[in-house]
């Protein structure tokens, strides 16, 4: 292929990690074209959370103050006993905190964030944004990449990034490891107004709600005009071969033994779709050549930590760095990203997994954990830092060795 025909970096995906991603590689003087397959830039979902880790990089994306004006700043996350309604712990989020990690922990709109991504990008030269462009076929050309949407373009380019999510046609190429690992539990989201809803564990505050199989996470979001909940569940009726399991009923009868707040929150919340939760097992190389994978395409996970939007945004970043280093050595500075992000990432999707079991324990399980959360500080970092600390993720790229 002759480099003067080609695209410098394609990535395959307009969600929050390929926009980030086109921002920073625009802000390291690279250019970048992002190939969406909706008809518009979107998001589907509503509330995001987003710890320090987050924060951090969407300033240095230049975003943080867009952000800032439609977000939410929480004084805490709580966690309550979804049974019984009361108070097991909670994690200070004020100046302390802030001082620790350098940036807040903030909650806000999916969308929202989408759109100040996507206004930046729509701000700069180096970056081209293309809708309904369904990417069906990618090809190593060893010197580069190509790819096919089902429209019957093709786009060659010298370096293509796969952020087109947890079913993604890019890492087919690189990882065909077949189809992503449901966990059994299913979610109902949405928002609604806030003065709907009843105080019980603080409107300012995130709220988790936990009791064996089941949880509930409530929290504001856009300036504290709407109230986000989350009401995850596993289904007793699983069957992959059909829709018929983690149904409305399922849903009201799990937590029909729940606390008042509780199933009063639950007969507010939005039931009109349910998703279904999936990961993937971690993989060692999420690179092939000029190809490499970034987000949930790379990384999925499951939603307990609230680290998929997050770690994607650290994806973005650490990938203009690598290809700035290895300017000359497309391939090289693709290799160095993932050596850069693949331990910290898998620990991220196990540790997710992990922490699933863990709220969701019954019996005496619960109770052996309700006593050792109740006897912990509300000021206690020590659970998160490995997480949300700038050396945490300086220590876990130095652990590859090859960095």
């Amino acid at each position: 292929m002759n480099d003067s025909n080609k695209i410098q970096t394609l990535i395959v995906g307009g969600g929050i990690g390929g926009l980030a991603t086109a921002l920073a590689l625009a802000q390291s003087g690279r250019t970048a074209h992002v190939l969406e397959r909706a008809a518009q830039f979107s998001e589907v979902g509503a509330g995001l959370q987003l710890a320090p880790n987050a924060s951090r990089m969407l300033d240095r994306l230049g975003v943080l103050d867009a952000v800032w004006q439609s977000a939410v700043f929480p004084r805490q996350l709580v966690w309550m006993d979804a049974m019984s309604g009361r108070r097991l712990t909670a994690l200070d989020l004020g100046a302390s905190f802030r001082h620790a990690y350098g940036y807040p922990y903030l909650v806000m709109h999916r969308s929202d964030l989408l759109a100040a991504l996507l206004a930046a990008c729509q701000r700069d030269a180096r970056i081209t944004l293309e809708t309904s462009r369904d990417v069906v076929a990618v090809q190593d050309m060893g010197d580069g990449a190509e790819v096919r949407c089902a429209d019957g373009s093709v786009y060659r380019c010298q370096a293509l990034i796969g952020a087109d999510g947890l079913h993604s046609t890019v890492r087919r190429m690189i990882a065909d490891d077949g189809a992503p690992v449901c966990s059994e539990y299913v979610a109902y989201r949405g928002t609604l107004p806030i003065e709907n809803m009843p105080e019980h564990a603080g409107l300012d505050n995130v709220v988790m709600w936990t009791g064996h199989a089941m949880h509930l996470v409530q929290y504001p979001v856009r300036r504290g005009e709407l109230y986000n909940q989350v009401a995850v569940f596993r289904s007793d009726r699983f069957d992959p071969s059909t829709d018929d399991w983690g149904t409305v009923d399922e849903l009201e009868a799990r937590f029909a033994n729940a606390c008042a707040p509780v199933r009063d929150a639950i007969s507010l919340i939005h039931t009109n779709r349910r998703w279904p939760m999936y990961d993937r097992d971690p993989i060692a190389d999420w690179t092939r050549n000029r190809i490499a994978l970034l987000g949930d395409a790379a990384h999925p996970m499951l939603q307990y930590l609230a680290q998929g939007a997050a770690q994607a945004i650290e994806d973005a970043g650490t990938l203009a760095d690598a290809l700035t280093r290895h300017a000359s050595d497309v391939p090289g500075g693709l290799l160095a990203y993932q050596e850069a992000r693949r331990l910290r990432t898998a620990r991220v999707q196990l540790t997710a997994r992990w922490f699933g079991d863990f709220i969701h324990l019954g019996h005496m399980g619960a109770e052996v954990r309700n006593a050792l959360l109740s006897a912990r500080e509300d000021d206690s970092f020590a659970p998160v830092d490995w997480l949300y600390a700038p050396r945490a993720i300086a220590t876990d790229a130095a652990m590859t060795g090859r960095v």
